[in-house]
């Protein structure tokens, strides 16, 4: 079952029968299934994401019922106690093909499942029940887990000013917003039945090359990126969502910036290479870092934004020396062992 963007955390009474709210945890979406001994994390796409994380498998063989599948997101930590916070980074580099090096990562950065929704226990099929049953069926089966135990009951509550409180203070710990779930609502698989309020910030950024599009024609992507305080220009992630039409305007646009060699071909580098992109073509179209972009964001993870970042208009105004990373707003931050606290 998926969500739908809004823009604020809705009124609890907002529906008929009411929303229940819990906070938006940032990582892998994955049900957990599991028939006896056998065992299997699905995922949205296509590929179960079981190998990836073999810890996971024990903890689930360890600490949930013999038949059951439950709905959450799987997670990696870092940082202190008292100062910890998600770590996508760490989480996405769980993605790898090479079974030794799971296995380290396994023990090197060991995931943990924050479950929200119980679908099925024994026989019974849940997904019919309204969420209060299923949620209240949920903290039974997970009621007993011990404190060190790596899944995790996320919080709920019925007051929309604790869902805005939540929204504002668990930001700081990596979290990128809220969730809405009717109470009387069914699980829905594949439906958008819920709603999620996810925090949304803007920044000026340079644009330091472009991507052609993998129809070879227009720009696929605009590369950004921010100074830090040493001056140093560098990328911190792009932008991708253009229209056929635009990607065609925007090579005409940007034509006058493309460095070019001295035989006059367009000057290429390349980003690094990550899990995701081992077989994609990395290369790009440097440009002259000379035109300043405002764009939308979700969350700066780092030095890169955490997601794709939408365009939002040029900023001929801005001098380019002007876009640092110490002008985006980030998050004030809170320990996640808070918010996790049962």
């Amino acid at each position: 079952m998926l969500a739908k963007a809004a823009k604020a955390v809705p009124a609890a009474d907002a529906v008929e029968g009411g929303y229940t709210y819990e906070p938006k945890w940032d990582g892998f979406r994955g049900i957990l299934l599991r028939d006896g001994d056998e065992i299997e994390i699905a995922s949205r796409g296509s590929k179960p994401l079981t190998r990836y994380f073999p810890e996971m498998v024990e903890a689930v063989r360890a600490h949930l019922p013999a038949r059951c599948a439950i709905d959450g997101e799987i997670v990696v930590r870092s940082g202190q106690p008292g100062s910890q916070r998600l770590d996508w980074e760490a989480l996405s580099q769980r993605i790898h093909p090479a079974e030794s090096r799971v296995r380290r990562l396994a023990a090197e950065t060991p995931a943990e499942f924050v479950a929200f929704d119980l679908l099925a226990l024994d026989d019974e099929n849940l997904t019919t029940a309204p969420f209060t049953e299923r949620r209240a069926r949920l903290e039974q089966v997970l009621g007993a887990l011990a404190e060190d135990a790596p899944i995790h009951l996320t919080r709920v509550t019925g007051d929309a000013a604790v869902a805005q409180d939540w929204f504002e203070r668990f930001e700081g710990a990596g979290l990128d917003g809220v969730v809405a779930k009717a109470n009387r609502s069914r699980y829905e698989p594949g439906k958008r039945t819920m709603i999620k309020v996810k925090h949304a910030r803007t920044a000026e950024a340079v644009v330091v090359g472009y991507r052609v599009h993998k129809s070879g024609q227009g720009v696929g992507s605009l590369l950004l990126g921010l100074h830090t305080d040493e001056g140093q220009l560098i990328n911190v992630g792009g932008i991708a969502a253009f229209t056929n039409a635009r990607r065609l305007e925007l090579v005409d646009e940007l034509e006058p910036l493309v460095e070019r060699d001295d035989d006059g071909d367009a000057v290429r580098g390349e980003t690094d290479r990550s899990r995701f992109s081992s077989s994609k073509d990395v290369s790009f179209v440097r440009l002259r870092p000379e035109r300043v972009v405002e764009v939308r964001f979700d969350q700066l993870e780092g030095h890169r934004f955490r997601h794709a970042v939408t365009f939002l208009r040029w900023r001929p105004d801005r001098d380019p020396t002007s876009c640092t990373l110490d002008q985006v707003d980030r998050a004030v931050a809170y320990d996640l062992g808070e918010v996790l606290a049962r």
